[in-house]
């Protein structure tokens, strides 16, 4: 590639990686007001059709993420990969760009009771069906890293002058390139199995538990970015 399409590469993914930064800050702020509207719902005990149209907009306000997301990795699907547009605490348990669906379940499952015998059962199928599903995307990203890994160390040296081997050098990188292309794909099935999820929780309960249960999410998330600021400013010797 020449060096200036290699520069103008470079920039794109950095535009789209700041331009996403941006974006996403809005979505948080958003978020939060749509959090704290469902906060006051709930703790002034208001109707199921006042409650179940702000959990349809809270629920649409994750799909509008997801849809920042997907735009985003096409730009630097490094970049939402790797999470730096999270604080470091949130990174810590990144899972393709994302959280875990299976171990959030787990965490709100104590919180949601009680809980129907069919309630239960459903939770439990979905967050059994999460963890598959998560598991098949773990092995398909570990297979890729490894025939990635293999592409690189078996191909031809970088070309040193005139007399390298070009031609072999760029073959393999060209074939490295494409196997890294499949990582969009990765996080775009990652992130659809968490939109299916959070909708998928939400036929499951009723609609205050669904109000309680996107709550208990926020406030889930709000405490590992509370810490990550706490960690930046402990006290260094």
């Amino acid at each position: 590639m020449p060096l200036f399409d290699m520069a103008r590469t470079f920039m794109d993914c950095y535009t789209g990686a700041l331009a996403f930064d941006v974006e996403y800050s809005r979505w948080l702020e958003e978020h939060n007001k749509h959090i704290n509207e469902l906060r006051a719902a709930v703790n002034s005990h208001a109707g199921d059709a006042e409650l179940r149209t702000i959990v349809d907009s809270v629920t649409a306000h994750f799909d509008d993420i997801f849809r920042l997301k997907g735009i985003a990795a096409k730009a630097d699907v490094f970049h939402i990969l790797s999470g730096m547009w999270k604080t470091p605490a949130e990174r810590c348990f990144l899972w393709i760009g994302g959280f875990r669906s299976s171990e959030l379940l787990k965490l709100l499952a104590s919180q949601l009771e009680p809980l129907t015998e069919q309630q239960f059962m459903g939770i439990q199928n979905l967050q059994q069906s999460s963890q598959q599903a998560e598991d098949a995307l773990s092995q398909g990203m570990e297979a890729l890293q490894q025939s990635l890994a293999e592409t690189l160390a078996n191909g031809s040296p970088a070309p040193s002058g005139p007399s390298g081997n070009v031609a072999n050098y760029m073959g393999q990188m060209a074939m490295a390139m494409g196997k890294l292309g499949t990582l969009e794909g990765f996080l775009r099935q990652a992130d659809n199995l968490r939109q299916q999820t959070l909708q998928q929780m939400h036929r499951i309960l009723t609609t205050r538990q669904s109000a309680r249960a996107l709550l208990a999410i926020n406030d889930y998330f709000s405490r590992l970015r509370a810490l990550s600021s706490l960690w930046l400013a402990r006290p260094r010797e």
